[in-house]
């Protein structure tokens, strides 16, 4: 027995065949990346890393071979950033995700471990040993996360980066390997700079306030003493009594100079010196500091080596 197919139903069975085979095609192109999809197609890697020293790094030692993106850009706290719906299309795009870690990002943890169940999501500071590591007061937060300000330290996060890239792309490790032995002398060269221009302060004066505490890899490592008025993590609270013992101390000491931070408001730093003039003793503001972010894109505060001089360079001038 024949059966009869009217033009109308041929003509839906054809339109259903071609939605389906649509809706294969849009499903295929929204999926995500499998890990080295770009690098096994001799294509760039995509790599997303949370703040501009670690996505400044990325670019030195991945070079031509990666297509480098960050989430935060200059002036954001990385304690307080929240990631948006464009920042997770990023990181679900990306092929290698790179973060501080130590609870710097805060806000994040439960994306970099959903991430890490289906791509490398790495925290640069993993290879730093936990001796090195300096203790944190704040709550949820076991170590002090600013470990860019000590050079030996991001000496470690640029290897560590190094060895991510060659184990995802095999196809240019010498090329990432040369990449970092070259910016790791670049390093060398920059930690001799900090210590030889500390050294330029007399040592009574040697004493750093800023408006949070997270110069304090910076002090041990090159020989200065360090307060803060908040503390390691700007989500922290300062009140009165933060104020008004900060204010003392500077005022017993006879501090000259109190710096303000690129990524923290300037209101908190401006209640001490206030406060300090009421008892007599003028503070001046030394100069803006870089802490948790860096400078503009295309200026020398915009990369890494930039930043830290110009912080070096701020201190040292007013302190001297």
């Amino acid at each position: 027995m024949k059966m009869k197919i009217s033009m109308s139903s041929f003509k839906r069975f054809i339109m259903t065949l071609l939605f389906l085979g649509l809706a294969i095609a849009l499903a295929a192109c929204g999926a995500p990346k499998e890990t080295g999809g770009n690098a096994a197609a001799g294509g760039k890697i995509q790599v997303v890393s949370t703040t501009g020293m670690i996505h400044d790094l990325v670019k030195q030692v991945g070079g031509e071979h990666v297509e480098a993106q960050a989430l935060m850009q200059p002036g954001v706290d990385p304690h307080l950033y929240k990631a948006s719906q464009g920042d997770l299309r990023k990181l679900e795009q990306a092929e290698l995700i790179f973060y501080n870690g130590l609870h710097l990002e805060g806000k994040m943890i439960d994306i970099f471990e959903q991430m890490a169940k289906s791509k490398p999501t790495v925290p640069v500071t993993k290879n730093i040993a936990e001796s090195e590591l300096l203790a944190s007061d704040d709550q949820g937060m076991e170590h002090d996360p600013h470990v860019w300000f000590n050079v030996r330290h991001w000496i470690s996060a640029t290897e560590t980066i190094r060895d991510e890239l060659v184990k995802l792309d095999a196809a240019h490790a010498d090329s990432y390997k040369n990449n970092a032995e070259a910016y790791i002398r670049q390093l060398e060269e920059l930690d001799q700079y900090v210590k030889t221009q500390i050294a330029n302060i007399p040592e009574q004066q040697r004493v750093l306030v800023t408006a949070h505490d997270a110069f304090g890899y910076f002090g041990k490592a090159y020989g200065i003493q360090v307060r803060g008025l908040q503390g390691m993590n700007t989500a922290s609270e300062y009140g009165s009594k933060d104020v008004s013992e900060l204010r003392d101390y500077l005022v017993a000491n006879k501090i000259k100079a109190i710096f303000v931070e690129s990524s923290v408001p300037k209101k908190s730093i401006e209640a001490v010196i206030e406060g300090a003039k009421r008892q007599g003793h003028d503070i001046r503001i030394g100069g803006e500091l870089f802490s948790d972010a860096m400078g503009e894109e295309g200026t020398p505060e915009g990369t890494y080596l930039g930043m830290v001089r110009h912080n070096v360079d701020t201190i040292v001038k007013a302190l001297k």
